[in-house]
């Protein structure tokens, strides 16, 4: 592990991937197999073993950013933005392999249980995330080069005014591990000023 090295936007590990680097700019994380972010909407049983990193965002709106490509090898194989209140309230925008190995945006809203959804699947190998801290909500955009942001969801976490903080998710939940390089980081003290376009 590379403790004496800062991790971008003053993140700090919650949950230690198997492996991490970061270099000119490229952070790349190695998820340990077998390992996710979940709750079961159906059976109630939770995950909390796939590697987190947070940071504490600035007050009011804010919008996080980032672009990702991962090493896919297996179902459900990840790299993914995260907002987390606590381990009741969270969600998570992910670039993630699908069951039937196409490459597709995913999200996951938590409040008590995981409510999942699937966005499409993604034609490039590289995709760009954003979390957007609207008010008392959020929204999740992605695009393909930067500039011009598809959005994937609207929602609250209804965390009760507890402080979120929000960072990054590499995750194996069946498979033997993947990587993940995750650059382009912002986390800038902006609004969203149109949510249907991500502008």
């Amino acid at each position: 592990m590379n403790d004496d090295i800062p991790l971008p936007l003053a993140m700090a590990w919650v949950t230690a991937p198997k492996a991490w680097s970061l270099a000119e700019g490229v952070l790349s994380v190695t998820a340990a197999p077998h390992t996710d972010v979940f709750t079961d909407p159906i059976g109630g049983g939770a995950r909390r073993d796939a590697a987190v990193a947070l940071t504490v965002p600035p007050e009011g709106d804010w919008q996080l950013s980032a672009r990702l490509r991962v090493d896919f090898r297996s179902a459900w194989d990840a790299g993914a933005l995260v907002v987390w209140a606590d381990d009741d309230h969270w969600a998570k925008l992910t670039f993630e392999q699908a069951h039937d190995g196409a490459p597709s945006v995913y999200s996951v809203v938590t409040r008590g249980r995981s409510d999942d959804a699937l966005a499409g699947p993604v034609a490039g190998d590289a995709l760009w995330l954003r979390i957007s801290r609207i008010g008392e909500g959020y929204a999740f955009h992605v695009s393909d080069d930067g500039a011009i942001w598809r959005l994937v969801r609207q929602f609250t976490l209804g965390e009760d005014g507890a402080a979120p903080r929000v960072g990054i998710v590499a995750q194996s939940p069946v498979g033997e591990g993947c990587r993940v390089d995750f650059d382009a980081f912002r986390l800038d003290p902006t609004t969203l000023a149109h949510l249907f376009d991500g502008r």
